[in-house]
């Protein structure tokens, strides 16, 4: 099974800093590497790149690359003109959580993430606690 990884899911995994949520932790922390499991938007990488350039985060973008690159389990997902097109019908505050919960709709994968609006969002399934 895929899951999508929501941008602090994955700075939480990754720098260790942060609480991630039980079933959250369960994942992340059960699969192997020949599952390739993990779906990262690059919606993401974009936003840590940008978050680290502000001191915001404890990891940066090349750090981040380097760890989704060492494990078969992670798969970058670029954004594409069919994830726009959903990103549109959704009716969500923030833009780049818009695309990212397209992201999971258009692969219909369930997301990891700690928001828990974005269970509220028509056919999205979050995971956490």
């Amino acid at each position: 099974m895929q899951y999508l990884l929501d941008t602090v899911a994955l700075v939480r995994h990754f720098s260790g800093k942060g609480k991630i949520g039980k079933k959250a932790a369960h994942i992340l922390n059960t699969l192997d590497d020949t599952e390739n499991s993990l779906v990262v938007s690059v919606i993401s990488l974009m936003e840590i790149m940008h978050l680290a350039e502000k001191n915001r985060v404890g990891i940066n973008l090349q750090e981040t690359l380097e760890l989704i690159e060492s494990s078969a389990k992670y798969t970058i997902i670029d954004l594409t003109p069919k994830i726009l097109t959903i990103a549109e019908t959704i009716d969500f505050y923030e833009l780049h959580d818009r695309l990212i919960l397209a992201t999971a709709k258009w692969l219909e994968i369930e997301i990891i993430s700690s928001d828990s609006k974005f269970s509220k969002v028509e056919g999205i399934e979050a995971i956490w606690d």
